[in-house]
């Protein structure tokens, strides 16, 4: 009767999706629910269940919540000290209108490395359609390749939540998470910016009308464009540096201790933030207090993220401790089909069903870790951990419909129907996510232990 294991998750996942999409519980207490299901199911002591979810949130959080608070207020301090309006307006004046996709694409990535998909979005919107409108060619052709690199810079890299969260999940390395995400991002952004458009036929939509929540900072109260740039560029640089560093530094000797330290993603994006703080707040003549106001209305804003984060982590605890991990874990071994692909598939499923795009990642990355893990060891075993964080992060990047704010979002900015919004959004997520799944499996034919 081994198979009940799976029957018992899927119960548990039913269980989740039902709650969220029909009576729209929230994701957190969804997760929460099905996490004791399928301990319940599977006949898990009632005071062991309760330790192991306990244990899966507390230890979740522990690893991710500095990250994602700290990540989130770097991106409010840009919005709100016009940090983000300076890097738009430089790369459209010194790219010229010719080049202004190459610079929507420059701009939507670093919004989308830096801030919350849904502040990025606000702030490229009336960016694109202004420059469309100067550039005198149709909104969309400039909407859809700036919206691609928001969207994938968005899924694939720290300090997101959906990359960090699934970082933690896998043990993987935060440089070659960068690294990898550098080489899935580039042809994703192309095919989908670039090649796709030329299939969606006629993209000449009526200029929308788009509402401004809040007046632009004066330019002369900007910090500058070097400044801009280099803040929310902070953890990517010292991630990345230390990665590179640990090729020749002895293991063990301080240097390499010290090194290791900074490059950190706790320390690095702790370090970003006091600088976000310092050039966005205090620099420009704001204040202290200025920041500090605004550091609370970011982790206001991300508190509701965080928690489904430490949900998702107790779900993914529940399937380890109840054993339910090894059973899949040797219905794979035993398959021919291969673990990234099955990552992929398993995350889009997820997020066609609940429309939320770390809530799938951390579900997916639940019953992936747990499936691949080795208990002598607590390592994954026959893939690249950081590889895995791509084929989930490209799953978590899919089509998407009416369940997700996002598509809402897209069509109310740019007064699309329904029916042009799936054409537009939704094709350009799914090109999105069917490329980074190909790179993904080309690079696992290329690096060794994938």
């Amino acid at each position: 009767m081994e198979w009940l294991h799976i029957v018992w998750v899927v119960l548990g996942i039913a269980l989740m999706l039902l709650l969220n999409i029909k009576w729209k519980i929230n994701a957190m207490i969804a997760l929460l629910l099905a996490a004791l299901l399928i301990g319940l199911l599977e006949g898990f002591p009632l005071m062991d269940l309760l330790d192991t979810i306990q244990s899966g949130f507390g230890s979740t959080l522990g690893s991710l919540a500095i990250i994602v608070v700290f990540g989130s207020v770097i991106g409010k301090l840009m919005v709100d000290s016009g940090a983000a309006d300076r890097i738009a307006d430089t790369l459209i004046e010194r790219l010229g209108i010719k080049r202004v996709k190459i610079a929507m694409v420059i701009a939507g990535t670093i919004f989308g490395l830096a801030m919350f998909y849904e502040v990025a979005f606000i702030i490229m919107a009336p960016l694109i359609v202004a420059v469309a409108s100067r550039a005198n060619i149709p909104f969309m052709k400039i909407a859809i390749p700036a919206v691609a690199a928001t969207t994938t810079a968005h899924s694939l890299f720290p300090p997101q939540p959906g990359p960090v969260a699934l970082v933690d999940a896998y043990g993987a390395d935060m440089g070659m998470v960068y690294i990898y995400g550098a080489l899935v991002a580039i042809p994703t952004v192309i095919i989908t910016g670039w090649v796709l458009p030329r299939f969606l036929g006629d993209l000449n939509y009526p200029t929308p009308t788009l509402l401004r929540a809040d007046e632009p900072v004066p330019e002369d109260e900007r910090p500058s464009f070097a400044i801009s740039m280099f803040v929310p560029l902070i953890p990517a640089i010292l991630m990345i540096t230390a990665t590179v560093a640990n090729v020749w530094l002895a293991e063990g000797s301080t240097t390499f201790s010290v090194v290791n330290f900074f490059g950190s993603s706790v320390v690095s994006v702790t370090l970003a933030m006091f600088a976000a703080i310092y050039f966005y707040a205090i620099r420009t003549g704001h204040g202290i207090k200025w920041g500090m106001d605004s550091f609370e209305n970011a982790v206001k804003g991300i508190a509701m993220v965080v928690l489904i984060i430490g949900a998702g982590g107790a779900l993914k605890q529940v399937i380890i401790d109840t054993g339910i991990g090894d059973y899949i874990g040797s219905l794979m071994t035993a398959s021919s089909v291969s673990p990234y692909i099955m990552a992929w598939l398993i995350t889009v499923l997820i997020r066609l069903a609940t429309g939320q795009g770390v809530v799938s990642a951390m579900t997916a990355a639940g019953i992936i870790a747990a499936a691949l893990m080795d208990p002598t060891t607590g390592t994954l075993t026959g893939v690249d951990p950081a590889l895995l964080v791509m084929a989930t992060a490209a799953g978590s990047n899919t089509l998407t419909h009416v369940n997700d704010a996002s598509f809402w979002l897209f069509k109310g900015y740019f007064d699309l129907s329904v029916k042009d919004t799936l054409k537009t959004w939704g094709l350009l997520q799914l090109c999105n996510s069917l490329v980074g799944l190909g790179v993904v499996m080309l690079l696992s034919l290329v690096i060794p232990g994938a």
